[in-house]
């Protein structure tokens, strides 16, 4: 199936989770199944949601065997009720068996990030905003938490440090003021690159416009605040929220007129939606 995760980007993740789990060998499969026995087995969803990783589940098992095969009846990104059908896996019995774990983990993380993602962009309505995530993902997964982000129809911040020059507060002390930080910056980086500033009060607002920020982040500001400083902005400058915005709270900012509303709670809080491989059967020979 097509899919915007090249293998040569995800293959190096998936082998090191593989040698995670397996080591030497699984023990208990390989014991109890003949290595030239084959089948079949479903993945089922065991609550509602929306899918995302299908092309990292199918990569598992075709690297632990390349003659495995998967049928598939979703495709990222589409909606999952408990009890659906999702894909039949077919391929060695010890494959089906040793990958599983490692194939659900997967699947079942992006798709909780997705879903998560998904009902946030409901929340957001018909608002000019848009939400997207942060880099608070856990290590080795960001290539894949981003991407389920984008699968539930939200967008991504800057990917790491050399993606985006953003300008946070120690950043700011460091250079003495943002007018420092931000000629500094300015003088480093490529013309091509947007300048963002971290700003927590509306003296900052009125700094960072001053110093000619491309980007200002109102950060962990009341949405009475931050409705003030966009409104002094004017469109001078693109504006991003942020600070402890989630499901729970989003309502309060999604009107306020700002361009980005950033929320590390897509990747970091998003509960894992409820999977499972069921149905093992043998095929005949």
């Amino acid at each position: 199936m097509t899919n915007r995760l090249p293998f040569f980007l995800i293959d190096p993740y998936i082998l090191t989770a593989l040698k995670e789990d397996i080591n030497e060998e699984d023990i208990s499969t390989n014991a109890i199944i003949d290595a030239e026995a084959r089948g079949h087995v479903k993945l089922l969803a065991k609550g509602d949601g929306i899918i995302a990783g299908l092309p990292v589940f199918e990569r598992v098992f075709s690297l632990l065997d390349q003659q495995s095969s998967l049928e598939f009846f979703k495709k990222d990104g589409d909606p999952v009720r408990k009890g659906d059908h999702i894909a039949t896996v077919r391929g060695q019995l010890r494959t089906l068996l040793t990958g599983e774990r490692v194939a659900l983990n997967f699947l079942q993380r992006m798709s909780g990030i997705a879903s998560y993602t998904r009902q946030m962009v409901d929340c957001l309505g018909e608002s000019k905003s848009k939400i997207v995530d942060t880099r608070k993902t856990t290590p080795n997964f960001r290539l894949f938490a981003k991407y389920a982000v984008t699968v539930g129809g939200g967008g991504n911040h800057r990917y790491n440090l050399t993606d985006g020059l953003m300008l946070k507060d120690n950043h700011i002390q460091a250079a003495g003021s943002i007018k420092a930080a931000v000629e500094k910056a300015r003088n480093y980086a490529s013309f091509v690159r947007k300048i963002e500033v971290e700003v927590e009060s509306m003296d900052q607002v009125e700094e960072a416009l001053e110093a000619g920020a491309d980007i200002i982040m109102l950060d962990n500001m009341t949405p009475e605040k931050m409705k003030k400083a966009i409104e002094l902005i004017g469109g001078r400058a693109l504006v991003e929220l942020s600070g402890n915005i989630d499901l729970t709270n989003l309502h309060l900012y999604k009107d306020l007129g700002a361009d980005i509303i950033s929320s590390g709670a897509l990747t970091h809080s998003a509960p894992v939606l409820d999977l499972s491989m069921k149905e093992l059967g043998r095929d005949l020979e």
